[in-house]
């Protein structure tokens, strides 16, 4: 970190922490996240001295949130199977995470502490990681110096960078450089990002092109899909042609309703599950209430008029990953909204064509699936209503996208073997 950063960024720490002690309940995500971290230092090192085996390598693996989580898991999966005797840490920085992190396999699991030589110190000192792994990008300076004072080796996996990213400023690089350059392995997900990291200060020789891990994540969760679990087979049998609408926000659902009007003109006994992407008892409401004004049987998932419905809404999270196995077509949610395009890999791995709004142009995963055919966008509820219905009117041209999208993830398998590969070096175990 440039020295002119390091009185700045201490001040920035300390403030947080007493932010933590002061945070009012009512403060939403930001106030949970101070909140959780009242305390942190007590519960890591509670976690310490009852579970820690200092005999046992231990892995501390950080993923902010449950995108990168999603990227984590995988490589925790594989290393858990080759060593079961491996202590895992696995920690997180936004409160969408943390039910997430329940499922990864890991040993123990917390908010990441602030990024102050207080709590990084304590942290390390409580659970004597032999390796801190960050999933993505999310690499923390202050964490990163002392581990490394600590003998503790660094690395990164599924690392990407993109062109626009605000870390390749010059006060980015200012606070970041020197993390990036202490890091002992990098995996980056291409070539591309291979070289932006480098250009962040990343060792040119520390750096293996490995993949990006989702892909198999995806694939393993497609393959795992069982159509006749209670979740799926009250909906599965009923054979109507099918749109999962997944991860909406209020500007997807806009010109996708819309859009849906026309389709049931040409397709009548279509059917859409939604899944929107914050389940607010307003966004929830307004969708039923468009479903009830268009005339459409709908239900919530689970009710027991879900499979005589033409609309099912998602009121829950964590199912969409098997939803998907219902879908003829996938609509993911984001290109109509400031926020960011979803996961369009999820429906890809079931071998179905994704469609998704004008604003995809962050997402390496869209462009490379309109690139091969797996994937349509659409500028309009009117551009998109006729994309539908050729889909679902259309097998050939459905089946023949869907193979594409499918085959598009079957080609970035392996990342998370590659991944795991490089943690290993890191951990010192084969």
């Amino acid at each position: 970190m440039h020295p002119l950063l390091k009185i700045p960024y201490a001040a920035a720490g300390a403030v947080a922490q007493v932010a933590a002690t002061l945070a009012p309940s009512s403060a939403g995500k930001l106030g949970l996240s101070l909140r959780a971290r009242h305390g942190i230092r007590a519960r890591y090192e509670d976690w310490g001295l009852r579970y820690r085996d200092p005999a046992r390598p231990l892995l501390w693996i950080h993923a902010p949130s449950v995108g990168e989580g999603l990227q984590a898991r995988p490589v925790i999966a594989l290393l858990r199977a080759r060593h079961p005797k491996l202590q895992i840490a696995y920690t997180f920085f936004s409160p969408s995470a943390a039910p997430f992190s329940a499922g990864v396999g890991a040993d123990f699991c917390d908010y990441l502490p602030f990024d102050t030589f207080g709590d990084s110190d304590a942290a390390l000192r409580a659970l004597r990681p032999t390796a801190l792994v960050f999933s993505k990008l999310d690499v923390w300076p202050v964490l990163v110096e002392r581990a490394v004072a600590h003998g503790t080796r660094a690395g990164l996996i599924s690392a990407t960078l993109a062109e626009t990213s605000a870390r390749t400023s010059a006060m980015a690089s200012w606070l970041l450089r020197d993390a990036y350059r202490a890091l002992d392995a990098v995996g980056a997900i291409d070539n591309e990002d291979a070289t932006r990291l480098m250009q962040l200060g990343a060792h040119a020789d520390r750096i293996q092109v490995t993949g990006d891990t989702r892909y198999d994540q995806v694939w393993e969760r497609a393959a795992a899909a069982n159509l006749g679990s209670a979740l799926l087979a009250p909906l599965a049998g009923s054979h109507r042609p099918t749109l999962v609408a997944g991860s909406t926000w209020p500007g997807d659902e806009a010109a996708l309703l819309e859009a849906w009007r026309a389709v049931l003109v040409q397709v009548p006994q279509a059917r859409i599950i939604i899944a929107p992407h914050e389940l607010t008892t307003a966004q929830l409401t307004n969708i039923e209430q468009w479903a009830e004004q268009s005339h459409l049987r709908f239900a919530r998932l689970g009710a027991a008029s879900q499979a005589q419905a033409d609309m099912v809404l998602v009121d829950r999270v964590g199912v969409l990953g098997d939803l998907y196995a219902l879908a003829d077509v996938a609509f993911v949610g984001g290109g109509f909204h400031g926020a960011g395009l979803h996961s369009v890999l999820e429906p890809a791995a079931f071998g179905v064509p994704v469609l998704f709004g004008p604003q995809y142009g962050a997402s390496r995963d869209a462009s490379r699936l309109l690139a091969d055919g797996g994937g349509f966008t659409a500028n309009s509820a009117q551009a998109l209503a006729s994309r539908m219905i050729s889909l679902l009117t259309e097998t050939e041209t459905r089946v023949t996208a869907g193979g594409r999208a499918r085959a598009l993830v079957e080609s970035g398998l392996g990342a998370a073997a590659k991944s795991a590969a490089l943690v290993e070096q890191l951990l010192a175990i084969s």
